[in-house]
């Protein structure tokens, strides 16, 4: 574990905006943790914080801020480090493109007026592919107590400016200790293997049902529709992971909140994974819907599909695709009793259970968490 990073009133001068017009929010240059780097990279530091105060906007009714607004922030102290770091060697410019954030969970509601201490560190790389691990910490600026909140391992690769479908070499990072790198390969493995086993899910989608009734998978199921503008995407034309993820999150807020209407709130996000970019114009549908539940949790697999209208040669195609936890919590903010599911065809069935797979696979892996060690 890297040491805790200095909070921003220790910060060094000529700190950098990472958001253009967000003046509460900066991204500080932190020494290097897990993994340093050689040549022309030593200069460029493998860890940055982001820091932004919670508004009434980020949350939702009952003052938790939205799962969304945490992903998003994630994503881009992610996307700011990789990129740094893939162009931190002399050679072609590129940015890097989100292609997988694994498993992560949300240890702890955050509110409305906390500060979110978003930090990043780069901890592996591969030929194609960075892995950056992303800490979140919320702060109460009245009483100065800070609280471990989110923690998330994301994937990006290096797009060359020239061509955004080309992907570059990334420049390598030199570990301190050789078991750094070898639980990095084994990592960086895994994660590759469980995106080709999600991509044969690529041709589901979720259709609309007439009159559905209660606790089914119809009466839950929702989707938003979205054209993607300028705002949506960063200065080279396709759209930010963090933004996906954001409306991928609110979809399957609405389907949860639908399914048990009360206040929800994201408990953790299995992998989501990235297949092809999606570029300014294209008009991608977000669908929703409960695939498991529990007796206090629900899944919920979420698809992004994204049509270029405006380019006839290029067909509909999946561009993203996870599965979010959800709980069901009162007014007091205490857990409540999910209403369970009742699927109605053979395919629901079997999602149903490839979901109870998933949930008693972690719910096993909490355990041994959870168990001392001898």
């Amino acid at each position: 574990m890297a040491p805790p990073l200095p909070s921003p009133s220790t910060a060094p001068p000529g700190l950098i905006h990472s958001a253009p017009g967000l003046p509460d929010t900066c991204a500080l240059p932190q020494a290097p943790a897990a993994a340093t780097m050689s040549g022309p990279a030593a200069e460029t530091p493998s860890a940055i914080q982001i820091c932004r105060i919670m508004r009434p906007d980020d949350a939702n009714v009952a003052g938790n801020v939205h799962g969304g607004t945490i992903l998003k922030m994630i994503e881009e102290a992610g996307a700011i480090i990789s990129t740094r770091h893939c162009n931190s060697q002399n050679g072609e410019c590129c940015v890097a493109a989100l292609a997988q954030v694994e498993r992560t969970d949300f240890l702890s509601p955050m509110c409305i007026g906390e500060v979110a201490h978003v930090s990043a560190e780069i901890t592996y790389t591969s030929k194609h592919s960075v892995e950056v691990q992303v800490h979140v910490m919320s702060e109460n600026i009245l009483t100065g107590t800070k609280k471990l909140t989110n923690k998330a391992t994301l994937w990006y690769v290096p797009l060359s400016l020239k061509n955004v479908d080309k992907v570059l070499e990334v420049p390598p990072v030199v570990y301190s200790r050789q078991e750094q790198e070898e639980e990095g390969r084994k990592r960086y493995e895994a994660q590759k293997l469980e995106r080709m086993e999600t991509a044969w899910r690529n041709g589901d989608i979720v259709q609309p049902v007439l009159n559905p009734e209660p606790n089914t998978v119809s009466y839950s199921q929702s989707s938003l529709i979205h054209l993607v503008g300028p705002s949506d995407c960063t200065l080279h034309g396709f759209v930010h992971g963090g933004v996906t993820m954001k409306l991928m999150d609110e979809v399957a807020g609405i389907v949860a909140a639908r399914h048990c209407k009360t206040n929800i709130v994201t408990a953790s996000v299995d992998a989501i994974n990235f297949y092809d970019k999606i570029r300014k114009g294209c008009v991608i549908t977000i669908s929703g819907r409960v695939t498991f539940t529990s007796n206090k949790s629900m899944e919920i697999e979420v698809l992004v599909d994204s049509d270029p209208v405006v380019d006839n040669s290029q067909k509909r195609y999946r561009a993203a695709s996870a599965f979010f936890t959800y709980v069901s919590l009162s007014q007091e903010g205490k857990s409540l009793p999910v209403p369970q599911l009742v699927p109605e065809t053979e395919e629901e069935k079997k999602r149903f259970e490839e979901g109870k797979g998933r949930y008693l696979q972690m719910k096993a892996k909490r355990q041994g968490q959870a168990e001392p060690q001898p």
